[in-house]
């Protein structure tokens, strides 16, 4: 099944099966649109349980993915003020239509970079998943590690994710991802246990392999479940 809908606001890519098992949830910018299909083909291949990819159109990562302003990612002025409404869009529209058509279905949030970092984040918000696919997330963002200490995540299972030469690069802000994500993973080892929570180092730098990265993490959701 491959569908392009229109859920309240925002157009929405559905690819997988007409009786899934679990409803995968990925915020999704244009760059990424060409490379939906091979990822959603990558989770099935490495996966036995049916499930629904459901992509929503991100118009802007930096605008609508950021919780909060950080001026070492962006000096824009919108950017990080509307992390609020991409949530509120997924609990008030996407998943209510998804429930509608497919079933009661227990649901995934995953996605690249800011999109992992916000897929974290709802995490910490909301109960309505209950695992985070997070590859590559921009966990190095300003107050992100004393957030995620103050907010635990309310997911049952979370993949994390780096690649091993994205951690060395000139610009400091950006390389303080290695520890950044080791010490996500050390957090949530104590919340969720050595079994729910798992850290991959993937090949590569920041721009690698990127729907191959998170059809894993997915996958990785979707066996543990």
């Amino acid at each position: 099944m491959t569908e392009e809908l229109t859920f309240g606001e925002r157009t929405c890519r559905l690819f997988g099966s007409e009786r899934p098992a679990c409803l995968l949830v990925q915020p999704s910018a244009r760059h990424e649109t060409a490379t939906l299909a091979a990822e959603a083909a990558q989770i099935a291949a490495r996966s036995t349980a049916p499930f629904v990819l459901a992509a929503f159109e991100v118009g802007d990562w930096i605008v609508d993915l950021m919780p909060w302003p950080d001026r070492n990612i962006s000096r824009e002025e919108e950017a990080g003020r509307h992390g609020q409404e991409a949530l509120q869009y997924v609990l008030s529209s996407l998943l209510p239509a998804l429930r509608e058509r497919f079933g009661d279905l227990p649901a995934v949030m995953g996605g690249y970079s800011l999109g992992g970092l916000f897929s974290l984040w709802t995490a910490a918000q909301t109960d309505s998943f209950v695992a985070v696919a997070a590859a590559s997330p921009s966990v190095w963002i300003r107050d992100w590690q004393a957030f995620s200490e103050q907010h635990p995540t309310l997911a049952r299972a979370v993949y994390l994710s780096l690649g091993d030469r994205e951690e060395h690069v000139r610009n400091q802000a950006i390389a303080r991802v290695g520890d950044c994500i080791r010490a996500q993973y050390a957090l949530l080892q104590r919340q969720l246990g050595p079994e729910r929570s798992t850290l991959v180092w993937e090949p590569g730098n920041h721009f690698t392999d990127n729907e191959g990265r998170l059809a894993r993490a997915f996958a990785w959701c979707l066996e543990i479940m």
